[in-house]
């Protein structure tokens, strides 16, 4: 019997009889009994608290999403808290997923056991008002209970700084520390949701702290007196894929004076199961498939999406023939810092110490855009936690200010009142610059034409391979070495100019698992393991004289790339 299996018989063994596991988690358990695999799978590890937190599968079991694991590294972060802040509070707020509410109740009432306080939302929220909400009521952390787009038998749990950030590396690993030193369940306290109330250390959350996020978000517009006027003839669709954003979204194209919004109805309500979805990601043309039919019928000028947890945002707006396009990430978050320069600048509110931030594997048209206003780049690593770590130092140093953080995942952040990527800002603005260039007679994607001829003509591509389990973790550390022993010479027909690996600690960067190859003709691409889904991203980017010429270039360098994941891939599962 291997090591893992055995672990993993002796801990399912100890929940059967732990006094603290409640009836219903061990019928659940009683039913996979003989299912030697399946056992293995739910307890041959802890589920793993990284730098964002927790994320799995919801379940009975050590490596499974539940009140047990949910209350362990609760009780770790108590035990932080207490060990690093006078007085603690942390402030709650969680999406539309199975058993969130659960989880986030539990999360409260560990955190009461532990003398610290708890401000928890009475229903679910977004993401990005979590982040507010921490850095307005001057929280010691934040967490909330998520697993963002993922598949709807997930749920998550993410922790967040005093200043609204995901927790950095050297914080989580303190966390980490503690939780590891929880010998059992016996050990995590927690008070009851009635004596949690009466001592004050369970606050609900509601309408007063959702004013002061619209406020703050809509306070960002650009071209507030614009939209007023031209609204009327700006026609929004508006989806939140069964998420948090659907009052949030809403409530801010209202407050900055757009009067023709829908929202799509058989996507309006919060629901778990995403019943009318593959996946809950706008990241997916599939997501849109019911607002596209309805946009097409409305003659929409835009479709919105947001996740689950609303801190990412699709965009689907007309070309030249009328006919809907997806936008890429990158593509939307390239259009926004065009459009937010340039009404800085024509408002004369453009600082000379302003900053666009973005990601190592985030296109670079939208950098190019930031510099031909005279504006700095930074990059970081991947994970919005890093950009707004770069915030904090600027409002520490006065070095630069903040004026547009984004990712190519569909993240995007503009103004100072949050520290993570915010889909209702993200709305607000693509919208807005809609609106705006509607006004001069041009689509947003006739803008994005007009970027293209000015900086050069950007195409980016993403390939990602899921190998779940303990089999698959071991697949995907095998391809990082593979590609970190033997560099190629070559892709696509392109000479290989320098290879990067961030695991040495890069550009007073973070050590992380991340490689990236430079090609000759300033093509790149990047291999990632994922740090929240069991799978490997691949990341490529082109610069070509026109279209045709950068689909030819992105289509050689991935075909090359991929033929190598997948011939690594197959050898394994033989």
């Amino acid at each position: 019997m291997l090591a893992t299996d055995h672990r993993s018989q002796e801990m399912y063994s100890i929940w059967l009889n732990d006094p603290h596991i409640d009836a219903a988690t061990k019928q659940e358990l009683q039913a996979i009994a003989g299912q030697d695999k399946e056992i293995v799978d739910r307890f041959y590890t802890e589920l793993q608290f990284g730098t964002g937190g927790l994320r799995g599968v919801i379940g009975a079991g050590t490596n499974r999403m539940n009140v047990y694991t949910v209350g362990k590294a609760t009780q770790g972060l108590a035990q932080y808290l207490n060990a690093t802040a006078d007085t603690p509070s942390v402030a709650i707020a969680y999406d539309s997923r199975h058993f969130s509410p659960e989880f986030a109740l539990e999360t409260a009432l560990v955190l009461a056991g532990n003398g610290v306080k708890a401000y928890v939302y009475e229903s679910l929220r977004p993401t990005p008002q979590l982040s507010f909400t921490v850095r307005q009521l001057q929280a010691s952390a934040g967490i909330v209970v998520t697993a963002s787009h993922n598949p709807p038998e997930y749920n998550g749990y993410k922790v967040y700084g005093a200043d609204g950030a995901q927790i950095n590396p050297d914080t989580a690993a303190q966390v980490i520390g503690e939780i590891r030193g929880i010998a059992s369940l016996a050990d995590v306290k927690r008070l009851t949701r009635e004596e949690a109330e009466a001592q004050g250390l369970l606050v609900w959350l509601g309408k007063d702290m959702d004013e002061a996020y619209i406020s703050a978000v809509a306070a960002v517009s650009q071209n507030p007196d614009v939209i007023r006027e031209t609204s009327n003839n700006f026609r929004v669709l508006f989806t939140p894929l069964h998420g948090s954003g659907n009052l949030p979204v809403r409530h801010v194209l209202e407050r900055i004076g757009f009067s023709q919004v829908r929202v799509v109805p058989e996507q309006e309500q919060p629901d778990g199961s995403f019943p009318t979805v593959k996946s809950p990601n706008p990241e997916e043309r599939e997501a849109f498939a019911i607002s596209l039919e309805q946009a097409q019928a409305w003659d929409a000028d835009i479709i919105m999406g947001t996740d689950p947890d609303a801190d990412r945002m699709g965009a689907v707006v007309k070309d030249g023939n009328g006919q809907y396009v997806v936008l890429t990430g990158n593509q939307s978050g390239a259009l926004m810092v065009h459009y937010v320069l340039d009404a800085m600048k024509k408002n004369n509110t453009l600082p000379a110490n302003g900053a666009v931030i973005k990601t190592i594997v985030t296109s670079e048209l939208g950098a190019s855009i930031a510099e031909s206003y005279g504006m700095t780049v930074l990059n970081t690593l991947t994970g919005f936690k890093y950009i707004g770590e770069k915030m904090t130092q600027f409002d520490e140093t006065g070095e630069h200010t903040f004026l547009f953080g984004y990712e190519e995942s569909y993240g995007y952040l503009a103004g100072n009142y949050a520290r993570d990527k915010d889909a209702v800002i993200g709305a607000m603005l693509i919208a807005e610059a809609g609106a705006y260039y509607k006004a001069q007679g041009k689509t947003l994607y006739d803008v994005l034409q007009e970027l293209y001829v000015q900086h050069g003509y950007y195409l980016e591509g993403l390939q990602s391979r899921t190998l779940k389990g303990v089999e698959g973790v071991a697949v995907i550390q095998g391809i990082m070495e593979d590609w970190r022993a033997n560099v190629p010479a070559e892709a696509g027909g392109v000479s290989v100019a320098k290879a990067e690996d961030y695991a040495l600690g890069l550009y007073d960067l973070p050590k992380e698992n991340v490689l990236k190859y430079h090609l000759a003709d300033g093509s790149w691409f990047c291999l990632r393991p994922s740090g929240t889904e069991p799978k490997i991203k691949m990341y490529f980017a082109v610069k070509g004289t026109d279209n045709a010429d950068a689909q030819a270039r992105l289509e050689r360098v991935t075909n090359d790339v991929m033929a190598r994941i997948d011939a690594f891939v197959a050898a394994r599962s033989e």
